[in-house]
């Protein structure tokens, strides 16, 4: 209620959209970051034309409703993002917002503007005091992402009241200092205001914050103004009492027809829409080829010629067979893949040269050349995720970039929300375990890696050398339903030999690594990943030299692995065996999974130690020998 005034002179006189094709490529995009504030963007969405009913308004915060408690992504309905938790939307914003820029420097010519639409943005307190509102509103503004404008709701409430007794940060101030055009104290309730902000706006070669003044819960003659209209219901007395202020007499649910006329946009939209593919078949008659690309490129499909690249990314990791770090092997997957795919886009949280990111073709945006494929988010791994889930949004990008393993935990609910949205963003995660040596506990994940498998629809991939580290890109590329982890080593490791049929086999998240010899089952198995398949293997190659049968089965990605066929997985870890022992440097719980109850697991189910990383691995127990040890007192 308080951003209505707001939102009715953005939706009907300035943003651009079609209800007819809520996924039209040059459409504006519109993100409700104070996600709390849903049924207004439902509102505006029924009203402007789009797919949602006055059924889906009835139903709102209902068993499943498409009117969620908080708005979800659902682009054929109009909704751009998931907001909820508060920062995200302004946060996705920035991404859209960068990705429109790097699109259009990329495809637009002279003549030929292609693509050319704005982001718009509400947010309210509640965005403003998440941190990460200050990750991605600095780099907005250092980048001058000139077509994002934000909408600052201030009306000081929150959920525990006025906001000035916990935050009495200058805002304008703030948002100045970043770079961005401020518009200050905007009277949110007055058309012409808004109008004259929103064109100082468009003029600006920065992003602009626009402070709007409002009421909370406006028109609510008993409770505007309080927190008693933040997220709670009305009642039905006060809802009557509104109706009689506001001077609103038709039926609950119903739309007079002379509004419904006034509000609904397809018309406008339709226009606009067939005006710019009149544009886009100039475009194409003129630069048929980047027509193509950038028509490929928005469908989110990969080249024809994919399965090429894949494959040139497998040859260069087959070449390398001396030791190496898999955040080094992956710096050999992304040179053979990345300089074919304009569509992957890189990145580090100031850890560049550490996440080995920057490619060979890779060239750093600036903010007076977007022609680049690589952002520098600086120490911002939170704000970094969600800019890149904006990116996803938007069409047109892959991200991937780069952090510790460590710091996922700065940025996990953003890795959350890509899994939520199914968007194939590529999260890089380097010096993944206590291998990383003397930085010492505060950097050595210990937890990290279950915390990540844990999440829904979440990837994860270990690898073990350059080879599974090369199939481990290969697959998160190919994956366009969901985020992947790329979790990888400081330190050296053995390229590990395999026959093709194995080389095949590590598509499928895990395989037989080391077979003994002889017929039948084995008496016992091992699992492992990443840098403890080389410990596994020293353990296991003694065992069966000493007459015991064992197995080593490498497992990277324990979620690929368990989406395999049943026949598959019992060929790798048939029930008959049931003398297991896993062993990864990092939480033991998941692990009991695969190993049952009369298997062993080791792991670190405490925090590391400052040391090198040999010492580490002998002071917890990482060692072939332990290993050896272990697997045969199950005997």
């Amino acid at each position: 209620m308080g951003m209505a005034d707001i939102a009715e002179v953005l939706w009907r006189d300035y943003l651009k959209h079609n209800p007819a094709d809520p996924q039209w490529p040059n459409r504006d995009r519109f993100v409700l970051s104070n996600g709390h504030a849903s049924m207004l963007l439902y509102s505006l969405l029924h009203l402007s034309g789009y797919a949602l009913t006055i059924e889906d308004i009835r139903a709102f915060r209902q068993l499943g409703s498409r009117t969620a408690g908080h708005p979800e992504h659902e682009p054929h309905l109009g909704i751009e993002t998931t907001t909820g938790p508060l920062g995200q939307g302004i946060a996705n914003a920035v991404g859209m917002a960068l990705a429109e820029k790097l699109l259009a420097t990329q495809f637009n010519r002279p003549g030929h503007e292609i693509v050319d639409h704005r982001t718009w943005v509400f947010l309210g307190d509640g965005c403003l005091m998440e941190g990460i509102s200050h990750e991605v509103c600095s780099l907005a503004g250092t980048l001058r992402l000139s077509k994002l404008v934000a909408f600052f709701d201030d009306n000081g409430i929150s959920i525990d009241g006025d906001v000035k007794g916990w935050c009495a940060d200058d805002t304008p101030a703030r948002f100045e200092s970043y770079g961005w055009q401020v518009v200050r104290s905007v009277d949110g309730h007055d058309a012409a205001a808004i109008t004259a902000a929103i064109d100082k706006a468009l003029a600006s070669d920065r992003p602009t914050l626009i402070c709007c003044r409002t009421v909370i819960g406006w028109g609510a003659p008993n409770k505007a103004g309080t927190k008693a209209t933040h997220g709670e219901a009305l009642g039905a007395e006060e809802v009557a009492a509104a109706r009689v202020k506001l001077g609103w007499d038709a039926p609950a649910f119903d739309i007079p027809s002379d509004i419904r006329i006034a509000w609904n946009q397809r018309e406008r939209g339709g226009v606009a829409q067939r005006e710019w593919t009149q544009r886009r078949a100039a475009y194409a008659e003129a630069h048929p080829e980047l027509a193509r690309e950038l028509s490929r490129r928005l469908s989110g499909k990969l080249p024809e010629n994919w399965e090429a690249i894949a494959h040139e990314a497998l040859q260069a990791a087959l070449a390398v067979t001396s030791p190496q770090a898999t955040r080094q092997s992956s710096q050999v997957a992304l040179n053979a893949i990345g300089p074919h795919l304009g569509e992957l886009v890189g990145g580090s949280a100031d850890l560049t040269g550490s996440n080995n990111t920057f490619r060979k073709d890779s060239r750093a945006v600036t903010p007076t050349d977007f022609s680049g494929n690589y952002i520098n988010y600086g120490v911002r791994e939170f704000g970094m995720t969600a800019i890149m889930n904006g990116m996803a949004l938007h069409g047109g990008f892959r991200p991937y970039a780069g952090t510790f393993l460590v710091f996922s935990d700065y940025a996990r609910n953003a890795a959350r929300m890509a899994a939520l949205m199914r968007q194939g963003v590529i999260l890089v995660y380097t010096h993944d375990s206590i291998g990383l040596g003397e930085d010492g506990p505060t950097h050595q994940p210990i937890e990290h890696v279950s915390s990540l498998r844990l999440i829904p629809n979440m990837s994860l991939w270990r690898p073990c050398d350059v080879l599974e580290t090369a199939i481990a890109w290969v697959s998160a590329v190919s994956r366009t339903n969901g985020p992947t982890s790329l979790v990888l080593t400081r330190q050296a490791l053995p390229q590990q030999p395999r026959t093709r049929e194995q080389g095949i086999n590590v598509t499928r998240g895990g395989y037989t690594l080391i077979e003994p010899a002889g017929a039948g089952l084995p008496e016992a198995i091992v699992i492992a990943t990443g840098s403890e398949v080389a410990i596994a293997a020293a353990a296991t190659n003694v065992l069966n030299a000493q007459g015991r049968r064992v197995r080593l089965v490498s497992m990277p990605s324990t979620d690929t692995f368990d989406a395999q066929d049943a026949a598959y997985r019992e060929s790798v870890l048939p029930v008959a065996v049931t003398r297991r022992v896993a062993i990864e440097a990092g939480a033991t719980a998941l692990w009991w999974k695969y190993v049952g109850t009369s298997g062993r697991v080791l792991g670190i189910d405490s925090f590391g130690a400052s040391g090198k990383a040999p010492d580490l691995f002998k002071k917890f127990g990482l060692t072939p020998e332990r290993l050896q040890q272990t697997v045969l007192e199950l005997f």
